[in-house]
């Protein structure tokens, strides 16, 4: 008589839409999920990195090659966000969650330089773009509380820093979304999940030296109980249980290395 499977094989068969999976922390849950047998889907900006980011997938799990697909959508344009949106949905179909990691470049600056045009942009991929997904998350989602949307902040929302009165708006905003999308779409469940720092390609992309990169992660981790700054596979841990509690909704997972505390 073969073990039951009772815990591990909760996500085996689902399909999941992860939004931003080209990179950093998306890259690593859309990794997990196919190894959970998860059916993948990931989308980013541009079609290039998300075939790129097929072949990746597809490389790391030839038995899975079928369960591994992806579209661009661009997130950034205020004109086309919405429509974008449902373009991706319409692409996709039916799934049974959405992950949303989505994010730009962030638009730290100091207050004085602030202006209304720069409020909005830097909102949109990571404010506006999850507004706008749960806005039609029930119409594509399988529905139920075994079907979820994820959505990620930053710990900013927690603990401000200085120049960062923007993007630390939006991201507090998105605990309060969160809750707010929970009750609006029950029982479909709505949840957050809100990093501190990562390790991940990012730092290199941002222009950062080598030894500048280095040095920056040297000073973070003095600021963590657990001493080091982890990767993104670490985090992606966060968004499967968000997946798998069916008991979960409108909560934030805090995943910072306790640097709240230190």
């Amino acid at each position: 008589m073969p073990d039951q499977v009772k815990y591990t094989q909760k996500l085996k068969d689902a399909k999941v839409l992860v939004v931003g999976g080209t990179s950093g922390i998306g890259y690593c849950v859309a990794e997990a999920l196919v190894e959970n047998g998860v059916h993948v889907t990931v989308s980013s900006s541009n079609q290039s990195r998300v075939d790129q980011t097929i072949s990746r997938l597809q490389k790391a799990y030839p038995s899975a090659e079928s369960r591994i697909s992806g579209h661009a959508c661009n997130l950034g344009d205020e004109d086309t966000l919405e429509s974008n949106i449902v373009d991706l949905l319409e692409k996709v179909g039916k799934v049974d969650h959405i992950i949303h990691t989505a994010g730009d470049a962030l638009a730290s600056m100091k207050l004085s330089e602030v202006d209304m045009t720069k409020i909005k942009q830097a909102g949109m991929v990571r404010f506006f773009s999850p507004m706008l997904f749960g806005k039609h998350a029930s119409k594509y989602l399988t529905g139920g509380r075994k079907s979820s949307f994820t959505i990620t902040t930053g710990a900013v929302s927690e603990h401000p820093i200085p120049d960062w009165t923007v993007v630390g708006s939006y991201a507090t905003g998105l605990q309060g979304m969160t809750r707010q999308l929970a009750l609006d779409l029950k029982p479909i469940r709505v949840n957050l999940v809100s990093p501190g720092a990562v390790n991940t390609e990012l730092w290199t992309n941002s222009g950062m030296s080598e030894e500048q990169k280095q040095s920056a992660l040297e000073g973070m981790k003095k600021n963590m109980a657990t001493g080091r700054v982890p990767g993104p596979e670490e985090i992606a841990e966060a968004y499967l249980y968000l997946l798998k509690d069916e008991n979960c909704t409108g909560s934030m997972i805090s995943t910072s290395g306790g640097h709240l505390i230190t």
